[in-house]
């Protein structure tokens, strides 16, 4: 995967990371009931998880080049 790529998919997870604080704290807001926020903590945790991956990957493949 190209440096450009990686970049990318990192942006997008960051970007999605945020809509989805953001949606939720707007749901939230809006009277949103628990079964709602629970699905939208447990998208949240997903995607952290997916991100700190990639970072880790990511770390991994720069300390192998080193």
């Amino acid at each position: 995967m190209g440096e450009l790529s990686k970049f990318r998919e990192l942006d997008d997870l960051v970007l999605h990371l945020k809509g989805l604080v953001l949606v939720r704290k707007v749901r939230e807001a809006r009277g949103a009931d628990a079964d709602e926020l629970e699905m939208y903590g447990a998208e949240i945790d997903r995607v952290r998880n997916r991100l700190a991956e990639f970072v880790r990957a990511g770390a991994q493949t720069e300390y192998s080049r080193a």
